[in-house]
């Protein structure tokens, strides 16, 4: 088994907080962790499932600047693909999101090639402002919301920021529009099976402005490894369960954690 690139528990329990830090802009598109493991996958789904993982409410005038950026640290392409975009979005593990502030002052989702969804429907959030983007995480209404979309109103292009979501799941899928398939195979498993079926979820996400559009650009990485594999010392066996069991309940429950705590807790005693 690799070593996990990304073991954000190790900063403490979950938080609602955006927890958003600046990067150097070349590190928008860090080394790709994942392409060995995601990327033929991804395109095929691309390519086989293009309605539940692209749409686009902007013309391609707009979705170059992005396609732009984001591969503009890799060799000419001449693959072609229906938009800049989906172009881009196949070429590096990252999902691609793109969001437009409207005359209302309200950022919506209006463009995405997003192949790697922890748990929702592309198509139930597109055109959607960023409060129904975020529905229904708990108490993310309005304060966080109003606080998000005042940095993405004060962000400058060529300015990037970074953060790391987290969650656990069974299986090694990264396809997942729907969480119920895996919390009906952690339902199945054993105690004994824990750390055979557990796996961490960390959703790498940055986010930059487009100097020509001043559209957001989201980009989110998915990376899904055995959480045997995370918890390799006795030190982040500790850490893990400290932030499993310092998360805020009810943002536990949103993460859908209660499905998989039987085994979670299975698998740190055996690993303690």
């Amino acid at each position: 088994m690799r070593e996990p690139p990304y073991l954000p528990f190790l900063s403490g329990p979950a938080s609602l907080a955006p927890g958003l830090k600046p990067i150097p802009s070349e590190q928008m598109i860090a080394p790709d962790t994942e392409a060995g493991t995601w990327l033929p996958e991804k395109r095929r789904i691309m390519k086989a499932q293009r309605e539940d993982v692209f749409v686009c409410n902007l013309p391609d005038a707009m979705l170059e600047d992005a396609a732009a950026l984001v591969t503009r640290h890799l060799p000419q392409s001449e693959e072609d693909w229906p938009t800049p975009l989906e172009a881009a979005s196949a070429r590096v593990s990252d999902d691609l999101c793109l969001l437009q502030r409207g005359e209302d002052g309200l950022w919506r989702l209006e463009a995405a090639s997003l192949v790697a969804p922890t748990f929702w429907l592309l198509a139930e959030k597109a055109g959607q402002p960023l409060g129904g983007l975020h529905d229904p995480v708990p108490d993310a209404n309005p304060g966080l919301v109003s606080r998000i979309a005042r940095m993405f109103d004060a962000l400058r292009p060529g300015q990037v920021l970074e953060r790391f979501n987290w969650t656990v799941q069974a299986g090694p899928a990264r396809f997942t529009p729907n969480a119920a398939p895996l919390k009906a195979l952690a339902a199945e498993t054993a105690d004994a099976g824990a750390l055979d079926v557990l796996h961490l979820r960390v959703e790498r996400q940055t986010i930059s402005k487009l100097p020509s559009s001043g559209l957001l650009l989201f980009t989110i990485r998915i990376a899904v490894d055995p959480l045997c594999a995370a918890l390799s010392s006795r030190e982040r066996v500790e850490a893990f369960r400290a932030a499993w069991e310092g998360t805020d309940p009810a943002l536990a429950a949103y993460k859908g954690w209660p499905a998989y705590d039987r085994l979670v807790r299975a698998a740190l005693d055996r690993l303690s």
